[in-house]
């Protein structure tokens, strides 16, 4: 049995700062919110933006002639120590979101090293190595590819292994599980792309009452994903957890919106059905054959099918392909079901005409 509760103020919207916006930071605007809600939604944002994200990051590396992480070796400046340091300081972002191109099984980068006496010259002696001398994946974007790893200061050839894989959060070394190889040297890795996440609560105005929640949310990345992607992300894994305990539910809720809501829901609705046609620049075949049918508004046009669209003489999919495109650009659809404002394809022509009437006489008062 359905079970109805009152008015929740419910944002809309969500505004992006963009003359804060960075690669690497962004400030989110969230209004209004029920009194409450801002630091519930904030704090649960923040927590999952903060450790469930995932990305690529290195594992373990494996220099040749270098055993472990406690020895130095004749022509590099840096022991194994500061070089391991170095290389936490790595960025890598994954090139595509696709899965089907890009497995996420873990890679072994593996890099033949030559320093030539040539470019040592060049370098006046001494040639710096930075990660896209060793990563040139076709999986992974270097986010920081001058990064500094480590000096060389003799002519050189080592093979330079690099472990990489996808996790969440930060994981000590000894908690990798793979099958080491012989002189791989393991490190601690942070996978989380975010750096920092803060979170503000506001007072807000909705109507006469001040009492409502504004949710400010500033999102700063190391730029292996962007703010937008994180909060993207994170929301995506906030709902995929709450959807077990619809499992639970012994009662379906629905929620009054309030006759001035439903009101102001319907006017801005009807304002879009009542558009002409020729007013949403279509092509003159589309609105031709739009004309054939007897089809003079928005309204008219939403309320059909898309499969007897496609049985108007003329009317191809090419046309079909436009008007759907225009639709969706006034967030409307074929097929659209209106009867919560309670219109339907018997009486659309009717409401579209005493809306109009009423409009007149407003603007006549």
């Amino acid at each position: 049995m359905p079970v109805k509760y009152g008015k929740f103020e419910m944002p809309d919207k969500i505004k992006l700062d963009e003359a804060s916006q960075t690669a690497t930071f962004a400030r989110f605007v969230v209004e209004p919110f029920e009194r409450g809600f801002g630091h519930t939604v904030g704090n649960a944002l923040r927590r999952m933006m903060l450790a469930s994200l995932e990305a690529p990051a290195i594992l373990s590396i494996r220099i040749e002639g270098i055993p472990h992480e406690y020895m130095a070796s004749e022509g590099i400046v840096q022991d194994m120590t500061h070089i391991v340091l170095n290389l936490k300081g790595a960025l890598l972002r994954r090139v595509s979101l696709s899965d089907d191109m890009h497995p996420r099984d873990m890679k072994l980068i593996t890099k033949n090293l030559e320093i030539t006496e040539e470019m040592l010259e060049k370098g006046g002696g001494e040639v710096k190595v930075t990660l896209k001398d060793l990563i040139s994946h076709n999986e992974f974007d270097v986010v920081n590819p001058e990064h500094h790893l480590f000096t060389v200061t003799k002519p050189m050839s080592r093979r330079v292994d690099l472990r990489v894989a996808y996790g969440r959060g930060y994981v000590p070394s000894e908690r990798h599980t793979f099958e080491r190889q012989i002189d791989e040297i393991v490190i601690d890795t942070c996978f989380s792309p975010v750096r920092l996440v803060n979170y503000y609560v506001e007072n807000t105005r909705v109507g006469q009452d001040t009492d409502f929640d504004r949710l400010i949310l500033e999102v700063t990345t190391d730029g292996r994903v962007s703010p937008v992607e994180a909060l993207t992300f994170a929301s995506q894994i906030g709902i995929l957890h709450f959807q077990v305990f619809d499992l639970v539910k012994t009662h379906m809720i629905y929620f009054d919106k309030g006759e001035a809501q439903v009101n102001r829901d319907r006017d801005e609705i009807l304002q879009k059905l009542a558009l002409k046609i020729n007013e949403i620049e279509l092509s003159v075949r589309s609105t031709n054959c739009l004309a054939n049918a007897n089809i003079d508004t928005i309204g008219e046009l939403v309320v059909m099918p898309e499969s007897e669209m496609l049985r108007f003489r003329n009317f191809g999919k090419k046309s079909l392909t436009e008007i759907k495109q225009k639709l969706d650009e006034l967030e409307l659809s074929l097929g659209m079901d209106l009867s919560k404002y309670g219109i339907n394809r018997d009486n659309i022509k009717t409401v579209i005409h005493n809306y109009n009437l009423e409009k007149a006489e407003s603007v006549e008062v």
